[in-house]
């Protein structure tokens, strides 16, 4: 037998072993990763797995440390892209099957795997403000409190109570929000391997027609300013001290510049959408450029904000 069947044949039964775990339908293998995330990027994984459960995550993880089976943890792929020959392990997605939500008075808690569009419109539904600035992120609850989501001077790190989390050996606790060294897109969830399994919130007592009145306009803000009409993985890199990375590429020149099937939106500099089938590469070269460029030029380093799964 060859070593390519060898390979198969082992895969396979990874396959029906982690299905065992999670259950039927919750791991599909070889799955394009370019079909879950927004940019479109991204070849296939060996494991796709979606638990539905704290026990089945846990489980999960335990049994890929076990066989030594690289993993990588993502939400609704807002963010993020792969290389297009895919990525060799076990890609698990806390998204759908992970989003209660429970309101109490004016505490709100959820699981890390809803949208937080879907969990503004039911914070909004029992009259509670404050996330009002979430309500247009294309991203989950899990993601927003791994970068200390923010947008129009509102910020995760605004309304976190505390945060119960799992690492990757399984163990789970609870973290307080004041404890979890939110700054600027980062968390203590990056810098320690954590995974985001509920959060608990607070805010504050509002009138609901005010309140979406103003996730309205700040939606419409979006629509006039983003790109969002085209694949992105929102902004593409993070504000630099003292700088808007935009304005920093506009002035560079690079409005409109492209690299295959990449380009730098002409809408908002700040966004590199995928408007021609735009592979990995092609992806990487831009940001490579777009670095160099504005480097050479303004002496400022553009850190990416898109992450690639590796």
């Amino acid at each position: 037998m060859s070593d390519k069947s060898n390979e198969n044949n082992e895969k396979r039964l990874i396959y029906k072993e982690i299905e065992t775990i999670v259950g039927t339908g919750m791991v599909l293998q070889n799955e394009l990763i370019s079909n879950h995330n927004s940019i479109k990027i991204g070849g296939p994984a060996d494991y796709f797995i979606t638990p539905d459960s704290q026990g089945s995550l846990k489980s999960i993880l335990k049994y890929l440390k076990l066989k030594e089976i690289p993993f990588y943890i993502m939400g609704n792929g807002s963010n993020v892209f792969a290389h297009d020959y895919g990525f060799k392990g076990a890609i698990i997605q806390i998204y759908k099957h992970m989003g209660d939500i429970m309101v109490e008075g004016k505490v709100v808690t959820a699981g890390a795997g809803v949208l937080l569009s879907k969990l503004a419109s039911k914070i909004a539904e029992a009259k509670l403000t404050g996330f009002e600035f979430a309500a247009g992120i294309p991203g989950t609850l899990g993601g927003a409190v791994f970068m200390n989501a923010g947008a129009y001077d509102g910020e995760m790190k605004d309304v976190l109570v505390e945060v119960e989390v799992i690492d990757y050996n399984g163990k789970i606790s609870t973290i307080k929000g004041s404890d979890l060294e939110l700054g600027y897109r980062t968390s203590i969830l990056q810098t320690e391997h954590l995974i985001a399994l509920t959060v608990k919130m607070l805010f504050n007592q509002g009138d609901e027609i005010l309140i979406r009145n103003k996730m309205k306009e700040l939606n419409q803000r979006r629509q006039d300013k983003q790109p969002l009409d085209l694949p992105s993985a929102g902004s593409a890199f993070k504000r630099p001290l003292g700088y808007y990375a935009g304005k920093l590429i506009m002035d560079a020149g690079l409005s409109g510049y492209r690299v295959g099937g990449a380009c730098v939106s002409q809408k908002h500099c700040g966004f590199i959408v995928n408007d021609q089938n735009a592979t990995s590469e092609d992806l990487i070269k831009l940001i490579e450029h777009i670095k160099h460029t504005v480097y050479h030029k303004f002496n400022v380093i553009l850190e990416p904000e898109i992450r690639m799964i590796s």
